[in-house]
């Protein structure tokens, strides 16, 4: 029974009730206040160097890449291949897929009308996943070898 009494008395911790410990917290350090402040004028960085100056850290932090003088590596190391800048990527689009195609006609228009491939992303390629149930007539879009080969078998045409 004492231990319930000692119970009542004492405040469950919750999201109401929660503080800092004493001491722990301190206020927010407001430089360039005056001289009065004891962080006026420089502001607490001292004269000059690294460490004063804007965006720059000091040895260890802010400038990415800067290595303390030292060349950085991005430009010590060899530079290597070569980027093509007119390389077009094929939009894929599989052999199953024709099936919910309206029509006979493969093309890179009725492609765009079926939302299988978006206008003006590149060139259209069939290839070789699923089956094909019926006969289709594929004209100006590319189609790899074995994709042609199965519609060819379904009776279907490939025009180069």
């Amino acid at each position: 029974m004492a231990n319930n009494s000692d119970a009542e008395g004492v405040e469950k911790i919750g999201l109401h009730n929660l503080k800092p410990a004493p001491g722990s917290h301190r206020g927010r350090r407001r430089v360039g206040r005056g001289p009065g402040s004891g962080l006026g004028k420089t502001s607490g960085k001292g004269h000059k160097g690294s460490m004063a100056r804007s965006g720059h850290g000091g040895p260890g932090g802010g400038k990415p890449h800067f290595e303390g003088g030292q060349m950085p590596i991005t430009r010590r190391i060899p530079k290597r291949g070569f980027t093509n800048p007119f390389r077009e990527d094929a939009q894929v689009v599989r052999l199953d897929a024709l099936t919910g195609m309206a029509g006979n006609e493969v093309t890179t228009e009725t492609l765009v009308a079926a939302k299988l491939i978006r206008d003006g992303h590149g060139p259209a390629k069939l290839l070789n996943n699923g089956e094909v149930s019926r006969a289709f007539t594929v004209s100006g879009v590319k189609v790899s070898a074995g994709a042609k080969a199965k519609i060819e078998a379904a009776g279907g045409r490939v025009d180069a």
